[in-house]
Formats: structure tokens, C-alpha cells, sequence
């Protein structure tokens, strides 16, 4: 009977453990990195996006994503939507061809992988035969067209991936259909372009890289022309050329046109404005001289008298145009959408001016790299709103034009009324930095920037604030303007912040920098002028014998400066040294902010703007300390580890937290085994024993079991929690009596293993809410009645004690158990899936072999394990960040977070559904109307940065798209 009942407990444990937990890799946020192909699809209204790893990315209407991973690790070059289906093909760097489908599932379309190709040709034939080089998705829906490397075009029946033979074009007859002074001219090479005719499906375009351009009938298997790509009329076609001209050719029956009718250069030395009556749009990618513009990445678009060479932050990889109108084909262009390596930027072609148009979604997070994540859950509703006004009055310069690709529905169920508000910084840890906070709506599976706060303007730095949307100077020939928001270059490295803590109470925000500088921030509805003051904190607390070899401080602005509506800085702290801060924390409430370095820790009252506390932990041996983190100095520790701790130090400058995090993945190799290592008392001697990982404040109990009082706790590497207890003065002297703090307890750890978190738990054995949360009516009061109980979480271990007597009660050995270390905790709170009523708080933790575990509070007990981020992936690992309802983001790459939930009810993951189109594959375009207006592009980029298609030589540009063009505008387009 006993044992019936345990194993009925056990049984209701997992039952309970299956409504609160469960962990999915949800969405991911950011741009894709190291995109390598683009494509639009006009009639599903969806945009798609390969990498170089091998993803593909499909967007629609804000809300619609879709993502899927080809199982070979190899980039994706090209990749084509099938006309008026919801299929499309990819092609691969090792050739390979797969078609993916959006299916249909309990309502829910899903992006699968449905079938892979490759070519394979006679037996003996070199590769070069079947290596394919252009694609063609014929309009008929039902075959490809594969031109390859040796100039054969191999026709495929899809979606069965069928090669029909009898309608592939080989290069012998290609060849014997050229007339007789072209054969002997120019010997084909590999099909650079592939395009049908907009009117006319029986005939296609064979462009080979040697600029013979042929025109071929699919029903004569003939070649009719020389040329290259189409007008949507089917009257002109036009080509580009590689020193930076671009021709029109006139199709004219069955003949033989040797001469273009008309060849322009863009940015000859003398270059009139188009005057005619209805004029056409030109965009025009390349074409600069190299000599003065080789560096820049643009793309010139001319319309009438209008020429303005946008200027793009990195190489363009692709661009196309989106119309108006019911079929998107016979209307003026509406947008310009250029994707680049860095970020994807949409131009409003029909507002005046061509303002940019902010994107929901493919927002460059790393506009300047990521150094800090932090994340705020349940944002009231009224301060949501004031930053949101302080952010729209930033965003003047965007376009008022709703966002063009429109494809799909979002059937996600809409963000809750209370907000969840994600925010990091974006700041550079090369010698460029600009000391951004940038705020993010991450409530849904858009991540939308919100507000951004500058810092550099407390400073005296040589940084310039970035203006994003220059225009053009006048009398400047080519005309550029500056466009896109990546811009990875500022002036002073120490602007970089490390740490930032946020109350959505009060509206008081901290950051915190490399150079050791604090900054309290108050959100100000109102532009404001005022003098920041800075009040130094000396950590080293003048011990004569240390010296600090690292950065200066940065010099404080004496001056009033004007700070826009939003977060505006009213004190400084300036820790000396001017080291980088490691932990920092805000309580509003008591008007209290603590902070932390690598030589100690301080307590400040922001309100009466002092300092209430400063302690030293430094080690007097520790003399890596005093180098700081941009020191060039070099020196050969004892121990291998310090050796490791010592070279990374110098090179990489950034947060202590992320430094060890690497460490520990380049010893991981020649360590023992992680189920074989065990709990190893550290040295002393090691370095950084002294720096500051995690500070706390909590009203609890210090001295006796009867009084409760406000207390700071402090943990370091060397595994030292230090304990001070807060006196306060009456709320109606607080702004004149003193806040004194004494020291009250002192717990050293018996590994001296470092301390990464510590909670104070109330009698109910639930973590103390936080400051002001239990004003708002958001949090029940902290149960003071029984017992508080203190948990200390080192790398290795969670440890219980009692307080006030600071008593060991239980413990949990992570390290011992399976060789794990711990590296992010948070506090989360788990409701149930099917309950709205119940729920339990637990420890999120991430360990150094990448899985999350969750432990249960107040026991402290295992309850689920997930793999989640390889071990190897040490930047992943150092950036992850949780959430207070169990979700959490980490970096995959420098540009992307994935957004993960541990929790069965808290779940944020795009739910689409995309339909196949209403016309019928096969279907034949409509002829553009003979007064209609004229629209073209000549693309792309250079042949060895080739996405598609290339015509005319080893290094010319090519064509991306043809719009509507008609011949009566045509003729009349003189320069």
C-alpha cells in the first residue's frame, strides 16, 4: 500500500510537470545572416530569403514566417517561387536542386521539403555538363528549365523531378542555329541567364557568359536573335554590360539585329535628365566608376528629372520592385525592396521624396553588435505608451506607407493588453562604439524596434550621432543618399554598456558601461536640458600599491545638454577604476542603485546623488585585475587557465561573463570528461577571485528572526557572498537624512566556486517580489511571518540556508551530478496549461554544455532537462537571457536571436496560413496596355557576386527584372 501511494504520487508529479513545462524552439528574431539569395513571388505576395547555411525564409504579412533547413551544409544561390502555386525550388552550392511546399495542416500551413535533384549527365562528361548556373520556372507551372556551366539547358518536369530529354536545348544546337558570322566570332561558355517571354511562353532567352544572347523557340528548336532580356510587351529587350553601360534591342520577327538601337552610360562624364512625357523608372545596381566609387554599394533609380544613387551600408545581394494593382504587373511601381548582407530596406516609391519604409520584421539587431540582453515582462499599459510617443517622434523621417508584402494571414492570437517589452543593447566592441540601448516590442513574432537611447551625449567623445537618411548634396554627381540603418563604425570604445536594469514601475532606467560608468535615467515625456552630475566611486579604496594599466575614463560633459523626450540621464556614477561593470541593480523603491566591477562593489542614492557604500574584494594577488579589459598588455600566468583567462582579456574586449564563458569551451577538450569531473576547490590565487557576478536587494531578516529590514547581498567569482544591512530614513526625511548600510553576514563557499545568482525566499518559500510590484497591486505581499530562506547559486551548486542564522538547509550539486556548470539563471514563474489558477516559480538554468533544467522552489529539485544550444556555441551560450514566465532568447548568429519557451502555457510562435492563388498555373500574363506606364530594371552586381542571372561577360551586370514597358514610351525616351 505504501508503495501504491508513492508510485500514485510519482504519477500525479508527471502529470503535473506536463501542464507547466515543455520546451520548443519558437520563431526566430533578427536578420537572416549571410543571406546569399532573394526572391518575390507576386501572386502569393511572399518573400524568400536563402543563406549561406542553408536556411530558407519566407515572409509575408506581418506575423507570417515560415523557415525551413536543407539537410546538406551547403549555401542556398538561387532560389524561384513556381508560378501561381505555393511551391517553390532551391538550388543549392553542391548543385542540388529541392522543392518545398507550404502544405496545409489542421489549418496551419508549414513549410516541407517535398523532393531533391541533381543532374546527372552521359557517363565520362565532365561536371561542368549538369553544374547549373540559371533556372527557369517556365509559366506553365509544370517544368524547369537548368542552364548549366557547359551551355546545355536541361528541361525537368516538376514536381516529380523528371528530365525531359527530348526537350533539353544542348549547345551544339544552340551552336548550329547561330548564324554564320557569329559561330566563328564568339565560342559559347555557360549559361549565365535563363528568362521567358513575357507573351510569348514557346520562347525563351539563353544568355551565355561570352554576351551571346539567344532568343530560342521551343516549338521550332531554333534559335531567332541575338539579344538578352524582355520587355513585358515582348518588343524590346535589353541588356547590360560591365563598364557600366546598358542597350536596347528591338525584336523584330525572325531576323538578326547586329546593333543595339540605343546604348547609354548612366554616369558618363556628360549625362542629360530624361524628358519625356511618361517617363520609365530605371534602377540600375553597379554601374560606378570604379575608379572614384568602387566602395560603394548602389543602386540608382531615375524616374523623369528625378536621379538619386542610393547608398547602401553593404553589398547588395538582390532587389525587385512591387506594383499596385489586382495582378501586381500593369501599375506604377509602388516599392523598392533591395536586400543587402546586412539588413533589408524597402523604398516608397510613390511618396515624394522616396522616404524608406520601416520593416515589421528583418530589422538589423546588429546594427551595432549585441553586448547585453535584457528582458522586461508585463510593461504597464501607460509607460508602454510613453515610450512608444518618444520613439515615434524618432521615426519622422519613415514613410507613412503601410508595409507592401502583404502575403498570407497571421492567425496568431494577438498580443495581451499588458505588454512584453525585450530590449538589448547595440553597441560595438571593435574600436567603434556608440553607446545605443535599443528597445524592442517582443509581445508577438515580429520583434519591433520601439525607442532607441543614445548615451554618447553626456560625454565628451569625438562620436557623431549617425543620420541614416542623409539626402543628397547638391550639385553632387551621382547624386547619393545614404539609406539603411547598419552602421557598425562610432568613435570611443569605452561607450559601450555592459549591464542596464529597468523598473516599468517608476520609469527609472540604469546602464551601465566599459569604462565604468553608471548612468540613472528617468523616462521624461518633454525635451529637457540639464547638467549630469558625476560623483566618483574609488573602489581600490587608495591602495598605493596597485596600478591601473587599462582605459581611461571618459570625460563628463560640464555643460548643460538638451536630452529629447524618452530616458534622459540626471546622475553619474564613475567607478575609479574605470573598469568594465559586471552586475548591476535597481531598486526604485528605495531610490538605491548597486554595481559592481572586477575590484569591488558600491551602493548609490540616486536620490540625494552619493555614495552610501564601497567595499574592495580585490585579491592582492589578482594583478589581471588592474589591467582592465583594453589593455595590451601581455604576461605568462602560472597555470594554463590563467594563461587562457589572460590572452583572452586582451583581445577581446567586452563583459567578464562572456570572457569566462569562453574559457571554459577552449579548456572543455583537455578537462576530463563532464560525467567523470568532479567539484575542484579553486585556488585563491586565481584571477578575478574578486569580481562582482550577481548583486541583490532584499527585505528580509539579518539580525534576529523578529525584525525584517532592507539588505544588499554580493556575490563574487571566488565564491564570497557578502551581506550588508540598509538603514533608511522615513519617507518624509528621505531626501535629507543619510542612507548608512552595515556589514552583516559573510558566507564563503567551500569550493570558492563562483556565485552566478542569489534569491531570497519568502516564508511561503516564494523569491521576494520585486520593487513596487506588490504598490501595484501585480504582486502579493512577501509572507514575513515564517522563516526566510537563502539560495545561493554558484556554478556548480544551489545551495539553502536559513535566515537569519545563515545555517546550510539542503543543496543541490549540479557539477557533481553530470559535469555541468552553471552559466544563466533566472527567476520564472510556470503556470498551467490547463489551469489558469495554479502554477509554481522555478530556476530557469543554462549550463556550459548548452541544456536548460528547471528547478523546483523552495526544494530545489531537478524537474525537466532539455537540450537546447551546442556546447560549442559559446556565443550563444554567453548571450542567452530568460524571461519571468519561462521563455527565453539566445543568439545563433551575430544578427539572430531564437526565441525558446520552457513553459506548456506561454508559447509565442507564428501560426500562418498561405492559400494557393485564385488564376491557375499556366495561365498567360495579359499584354501591357499601349499607353500604360514604362518600368525596367538593370541589375545586378558583378559576375563573381552573381545570385542569378549574368549576361554579358565575365564581369558584367545583369538584369533582375523587367516591369511593364511599352514601345510608344520607349521610342520616345531620349536623354
Amino acid at each position: 500500500m505504501k508503495r501504491f501511494r508513492r508510485h500514485g504520487q510519482e504519477s500525479h508529479r508527471d502529470r503535473i510537470k506536463q501542464e507547466l513545462y515543455g520546451f520548443n524552439k519558437t520563431v526566430e528574431h533578427g536578420f537572416p545572416h549571410q543571406p546569399s539569395a532573394l526572391v518575390f513571388s507576386p501572386s502569393l505576395q511572399l518573400l524568400a530569403i536563402g543563406t549561406r547555411s542553408g536556411a530558407i525564409k519566407l515572409y509575408g504579412a506581418p506575423g507570417v514566417e515560415f523557415m525551413g533547413l536543407h539537410d546538406e551544409n551547403a549555401a542556398v544561390t538561387q532560389v524561384h517561387f513556381l508560378p501561381q502555386q505555393v511551391d517553390l525550388v532551391t538550388l543549392l552550392d553542391d548543385n542540388s536542386l529541392h522543392m518545398w511546399t507550404l502544405r496545409a495542416h489542421h489549418g496551419v500551413s508549414e513549410l516541407l521539403e517535398t523532393g531533391r535533384f541533381t543532374l546527372t549527365g552521359p557517363p565520362g562528361a565532365p561536371p561542368s555538363v549538369t553544374r547549373v548556373t540559371a533556372v527557369l520556372t517556365h509559366s506553365s507551372g509544370d517544368m524547369l528549365f537548368l542552364g548549366t556551366e557547359g551551355g546545355h539547358v536541361f528541361v525537368v518536369e516538376v514536381p516529380g523531378f523528371r528530365e525531359l530529354e527530348e526537350r533539353n536545348i544542348s549547345l551544339e544546337n544552340v551552336t548550329n542555329s547561330l548564324p554564320e558570322d557569329y559561330g566563328g566570332r564568339r565560342i559559347l561558355e555557360h549559361v549565365e541567364s535563363l528568362q521567358e517571354n513575357p507573351v510569348n511562353p514557346l520562347q525563351v532567352l539563353i544568355g551565355y557568359g561570352r554576351g551571346i544572347m539567344v532568343i530560342w523557340d521551343l516549338e521550332r528548336h531554333s534559335a531567332q536573335l541575338e539579344s538578352v532580356w524582355w520587355t513585358e510587351d515582348g518588343g524590346h529587350v535589353l541588356s547590360s554590360h560591365s563598364d557600366g553601360s546598358y542597350c536596347r534591342w528591338m525584336v523584330a520577327g525572325e531576323g538578326t539585329q547586329s546593333e543595339p538601337e540605343k546604348s547609354e552610360v548612366p554616369y558618363d562624364l556628360l549625362v542629360c535628365l530624361l524628358r519625356v512625357s511618361r517617363p520609365p523608372f530605371l534602377f540600375l545596381s553597379g554601374g560606378m566608376p570604379r575608379a572614384s566609387y568602387g566602395d560603394r554599394h548602389c543602386i540608382s533609380v531615375i524616374h523623369s528629372k528625378t536621379h538619386v544613387a542610393l547608398d547602401f551600408t553593404s553589398r547588395i545581394i538582390d532587389f525587385f520592385v512591387i506594383r499596385d494593382g489586382p495582378d501586381h504587373t500593369g501599375s506604377d511601381p509602388s516599392a523598392l525592396v533591395v536586400l543587402v548582407e546586412e539588413e533589408l530596406v524597402v523604398i516608397d516609391l510613390q511618396t515624394e521624396g522616396w522616404p524608406v519604409i520601416q520593416t515589421p520584421y528583418l530589422v538589423p539587431l546588429h546594427c551595432s553588435a549585441i553586448t547585453c540582453s535584457h528582458h522586461v515582462s508585463a510593461i504597464p499599459l501607460k509607460m508602454w505608451e510613453r515610450v512608444l510617443s518618444a520613439g515615434a517622434l524618432q521615426n519622422t523621417h519613415y514613410s507613412k506607407k503601410p508595409w507592401p508584402i502583404t502575403g498570407g494571414q497571421n492567425l496568431s492570437p494577438d498580443a495581451p493588453q499588458v505588454k512584453i517589452m525585450f530590449l538589448w543593447l547595440l553597441i560595438l566592441t571593435n574600436v567603434h562604439e556608440d553607446g545605443t540601448v535599443r528597445f524592442w516590442d517582443a509581445s508577438g513574432v515580429c520583434l519591433y524596434p520601439m525607442y532607441k537611447l543614445s548615451t554618447a551625449g553626456v560625454f565628451l567623445t569625438d562620436a557623431e550621432p549617425n543620420d541614416n537618411m542623409n539626402q543628397c548634396t547638391e550639385g553632387e554627381w551621382p547624386p547619393f543618399r545614404k539609406v539603411g540603418c547598419f552602421d557598425p563604425y562610432s568613435d570611443d570604445p569605452r561607450l559601450g554598456v555592459q549591464k542596464i536594469h529597468l523598473c516599468k514601475y517608476s520609469g527609472y532606467l540604469t546602464v551601465a558601461g566599459t569604462a565604468g560608468q553608471i548612468l540613472v535615467l528617468e523616462l521624461n515625456d518633454e525635451a529637457a536640458e540639464q547638467t549630469v552630475e558625476a560623483t566618483v566611486a574609488d573602489l581600490l579604496q587608495g591602495q598605493e600599491s596597485f596600478r591601473w594599466k587599462g582605459h581611461t575614463r571618459l570625460e563628463v560633459r560640464e555643460e548643460p545638454v538638451t536630452f529629447p523626450p524618452g530616458f534622459q540621464p540626471f546622475a553619474l556614477v564613475q567607478c575609479q577604476p574605470p573598469a568594465v561593470v559586471t552586475a548591476l541593480t535597481l531598486h526604485s523603491e528605495w531610490k538605491l542603485v548597486t554595481f559592481g566591477t572586477s575590484h569591488g562593489f558600491g551602493l548609490y542614492d540616486y536620490q540625494q546623488k552619493s555614495n552610501v557604500l564601497v567595499r574592495c574584494t580585490l585579491n592582492p594577488s589578482d594583478q589581471l585585475a588592474m589591467e582592465g579589459p583594453l589593455s595590451r598588455v601581455k604576461s605568462i600566468k602560472k597555470s594554463l587557465r590563467q594563461s587562457f583567462r589572460r590572452i583572452r582579456r586582451s583581445r577581446v574586449p567586452g563583459s567578464v561573463q562572456e570572457a569566462n564563458a569562453r574559457l571554459e569551451a577552449e579548456l572543455a577538450e583537455m578537462e576530463l570528461a563532464p560525467v567523470q569531473r568532479k567539484i575542484e576547490a579553486r585556488s585563491s590565487d586565481d584571477s578575478f577571485t574578486g569580481l562582482v557576478r550577481t548583486l541583490y536587494f532584499a527585505d528580509t531578516f539579518l539580525s534576529d528572526s523578529s525584525h525584517h529590514t532592507p539588505s544588499l547581498w554580493a556575490g563574487t567569482n571566488g565564491g564570497s557572498v557578502f551581506a550588508y544591512q540598509l538603514r533608511l530614513p522615513p519617507v518624509e526625511r528621505r531626501s535629507e537624512d543619510p542612507v548608512s548600510a552595515h556589514p552583516a553576514k559573510e558566507i564563503q563557499l567551500m569550493h570558492r566556486a563562483p556565485v552566478v545568482g542569489i534569491v531570497v525566499l519568502d516564508g511561503h518559500g516564494s523569491p521576494l517580489p520585486e520593487p513596487l510590484e506588490v504598490a501595484h497591486d501585480l504582486a502579493r505581499s512577501a509572507d514575513m511571518q515564517g522563516c526566510h530562506q537563502l539560495l545561493v547559486i554558484s556554478e556548480e551548486q544551489f545551495k539553502v540556508f536559513t535566515l537569519p542564522k545563515v545555517s546550510a538547509k539542503m543543496k543541490l550539486k549540479l557539477t557533481a551530478i553530470d559535469g555541468s556548470r552553471v552559466r544563466r539563471v533566472g527567476v520564472a514563474w510556470f503556470g498551467s496549461s490547463r489551469s489558469e489558477d495554479y502554477g509554481e516559480s522555478g530556476l530557469t538554468v543554462l549550463t556550459n554544455q548548452g541544456d536548460l533544467h528547471v528547478v523546483s522552489l523552495p526544494g530545489v529539485k531537478l524537474q525537466v532537462q532539455y537540450p537546447c544550444i551546442r556546447r560549442e556555441d559559446v556565443s550563444g551560450i554567453a548571450s542567452c537571457v530568460f524571461t519571468k514566465h519561462g521563455q527565453g532568447f539566445y543568439l545563433i548568429s551575430p544578427s539572430e536571436f531564437e526565441r525558446f519557451s520552457l513553459s506548456a502555457r506561454c508559447v509565442v510562435e507564428p501560426r500562418s496560413l498561405v492559400e494557393v492563388p485564385s488564376q491557375t498555373p499556366g495561365t498567360t500574363l495579359p499584354r501591357a496596355q499601349p499607353d500604360g506606364p514604362a518600368c525596367f530594371i538593370i541589375a545586378n552586381l558583378t559576375h563573381g557576386n552573381c545570385q542569378s542571372l549574368c549576361v554579358c561577360g565575365l564581369t558584367c551586370l545583369f538584369l533582375t527584372a523587367v516591369l511593364q514597358e511599352i514601345q510608344k514610351s520607349l521610342e520616345g525616351y531620349q536623354p
